[in-house]
């Protein structure tokens, strides 16, 4: 009886191991999408695993002075020198002072072609979901801001807060692998119906790949009745109705407004453009249609080293200035190589002051990466020569000093900008890339922040539009503003 007993447990034991696998199996083959599971301030927080490199433990990062404090600064990860990044910090989470050779938890994370660490508190392994699970985001589950917040998803018995790592670092990700969005905004347009408010699904604002500030979006305005359309204007001209499709598409493609700050670089673009269409569309079908023609708006010498040349003009506009401090504004720093050119500059027109550029940018891998930014042999021969050193790689780097004068941080200039008065203000190609209402906004906010005796430059298309108090000045090719 006792050998039978034995048997059938042994029996009950295997069945129940069977069917034990095969659950797991099945629940295994229902996992459609994986995610990297960790905690911030104690709450459960997640990220899509295809982000996600390796997990490490790390510590001793090469502090980066003149960033942001979220940036801890950058670390050597087999040979490739990463930026680190305190996701707490980033999200205004309060955290414990640092220990010297404080063992952190790091995520190895990978947008496109960048690679960096990122630290949080405890990192909880990887956790599998059906997409179908990810409910729209709500304000209520997270101490941060939604437009971080891809979804809220169950798994475990417990609440994880998916992030949008690709909206947190302004970057764009593609592909298979990433979050079905087109499933997201159909849960969240029925949740929208079902709680009363309307059927119509949010729309997800695209983020910016360029170096400048790309942010805001401009509501539509109700279209007025046909009827009333015709009697009360004249019908629109052929040009007049491909200005506005093209119009369209830049704000649909590239976030660039057409307003009366730019309107008659516009004018002549579409000329040039409707010429070398030479009779085929000129509507603006793609990106990369944008991207053509945008070409020539851009302001010479952006996103590279200034020349002697454009430096020596800069330099030529410079007002007197006896101050011990000059303080500048650059929006829009974009990479960095603005923002060192313009401090070698005014080293040298300021010799005896001391000058800070507080360099803004909402691009948080620029930001991160900017202050470590080398000089290619070319133009370590030129004129930026007496500002430079070479590092124990063999590169050339800024001086220390010229380091010094900038304070690259993460911040949109279409918000609150705490900032003491200046005595310059650089904001090249930064306006045509806001809403034109935030455009009036932020000139005003120019205005208030400009000591009487300042200058403001913007992009060499771009002028104050109707409506400003300011005066225009031209030297050479460079066009900037003072206050009237």
């Amino acid at each position: 009886m006792e050998d039978a007993a034995v048997a059938i447990k042994s029996q009950t034991d295997a069945v129940e191991k069977e069917l034990d696998e095969e659950e797991e199996r099945e629940s295994v083959a229902l996992f459609d999408f994986r995610m990297a599971a960790f905690t911030l301030a104690g709450k459960d927080y997640a990220i899509d695993i295809m982000n996600v490199k390796e997990i490490v433990k790390a510590n001793r990062f090469t502090y980066v002075p003149n960033t942001v404090p979220f940036v801890l600064g950058v670390y050597n990860l087999r040979g490739d020198i990463i930026p680190i990044i305190d996701l707490r910090k980033f999200f205004n989470i309060e955290v414990p002072p640092r220990k010297p050779d404080q063992v952190e938890n790091m995520l190895i994370i990978t947008i496109e072609d960048h690679v960096f660490g990122v630290v949080v508190d405890q990192i909880e392994g990887i956790v599998g979901i059906q997409k179908s699970s990810i409910q729209p985001p709500h304000p209520l589950f997270g101490d941060i801001n939604i437009k971080f917040i891809y979804g809220i998803v169950e798994a475990r018995d417990r609440l994880y807060v998916l992030l949008d790592i690709a909206r947190i670092f302004n970057q764009k990700i593609g592909g298979d692998d990433s979050l079905d969005r087109e499933a997201y905004a159909a849960a969240a347009a029925a949740q929208n119906q079902e709680e009363g408010g309307s059927s119509e699904a949010p729309q997800e604002k695209a983020s910016a790949d360029e170096v400048d500030e790309r942010s805001g979006s401009e509501p539509e305005e109700k279209p007025a009745p046909a009827s009333a359309a015709v009697e009360s204007a004249p019908a629109a001209s052929a040009d007049d109705q491909d200005k506005k499709f093209i119009a369209d598409g830049l704000k649909e493609f590239k976030k660039f407004y057409i307003s009366d700050l730019n309107q008659s670089w516009f004018n002549n673009r579409f000329s040039e453009w409707k010429e070398s269409k030479a009779g085929a569309s000129v509507q603006l079908a793609s990106a990369a249609d944008a991207e053509e023609f945008l070409k020539p708006f851009w302001s010479s010498n952006s996103g590279c080293f200034w020349t002697k040349e454009y430096a020596e003009a800069v330099y030529g506009i410079l007002p007197d200035n006896s101050a011990k401090q000059i303080l500048v504004w650059n929006p829009g720093c974009g990479k960095g190589y603005e923002s060192f050119s313009l401090a070698c500059v005014l080293k040298k027109r300021y010799p005896q002051s001391k000058i800070r550029v507080y360099a803004h940018e909402m691009d948080l891998l620029n930001i991160a990466n900017a202050p470590l930014l080398t000089v290619p042999d070319s133009d370590a021969n030129g004129w930026l020569k007496p500002y430079l050193q070479k590092s124990v790689t063999g590169e050339y780097t800024f001086t220390q000093e010229i380091k010094d004068i900038i304070m690259f941080e993460y911040h949109d200039i279409n918000n609150a900008n705490a900032l003491p008065m200046t005595d310059i203000i650089f904001a090249r190609d930064v306006l045509s890339l806001v809403p034109p209402e935030g455009q009036k906004t932020i000139l005003t906010d120019f205005d208030e922040k400009l000591k009487g005796n300042g200058i403001l430059f913007l992009g060499e298309n771009e002028g104050v539009g109707s409506g400003m108090n300011w005066g225009e000045k031209t030297q050479g090719s460079l066009t900037y503003y003072n206050k009237q």
